[in-house]
């Protein structure tokens, strides 16, 4: 768990009015976060353990009729780059999201239909239209460069 003193008070945060006689009536983010599981960027807080293990409960949808579509599989992207390969996982994101939050206007659901740039990602588009906003930062690269090119070398003992 991490520590309330991490994060830094509302009233000092430069983004609430500290006169604001509106600000005790919001939750500090020390309170707030506290109690959840830590992370190493961002904003501390690893949002899918929280969520896997029911510390969160967020609301699934936005339409109460839509139905909920959660996808399992993986999808291998950064074929031909030399950084490693991006197992992007539609689960931890169908967790959140429904498709249509991407699908068909940030990214088309074909095959090769997406030409991805990290020039692109950094500027806010693509991936970084949450990644760097409100999901981990593009600082992690790891977290999506996750999948090695070819199995290490073996080390001759």
């Amino acid at each position: 768990m991490a520590s309330a003193a991490q994060w830094t008070p509302l009233a000092r945060d430069n983004v609430h009015d500290p006169a604001s006689p509106a600000l005790r009536m919001l939750q500090e983010p020390g309170q707030a976060l506290a109690p959840l599981p830590r992370d190493t960027a961002g904003n501390q807080v690893d949002w899918m353990r929280a969520l896997n293990e029911g510390k969160i409960a967020p609301r699934a949808k936005l339409n109460a009729d839509a139905p909920v579509r959660l996808r399992e599989d993986d999808i291998l992207l950064n074929l031909r780059g030399g950084t490693p390969i991006v197992r992007f996982p539609h689960r931890s994101h169908t967790q959140w999201l429904d498709c249509s939050n991407c699908h068909e206007h940030i990214f088309k659901s074909k095959i090769g239909a997406n030409r991805l740039s990290m020039l692109a990602i950094l500027q806010g588009e693509q991936c970084g239209v949450c990644h760097g906003a409100v999901s981990f930062p593009l600082t992690e690269c790891a977290r999506c460069h996750n999948t090695p090119r070819s199995p290490a070398p073996r080390v001759a003992k």
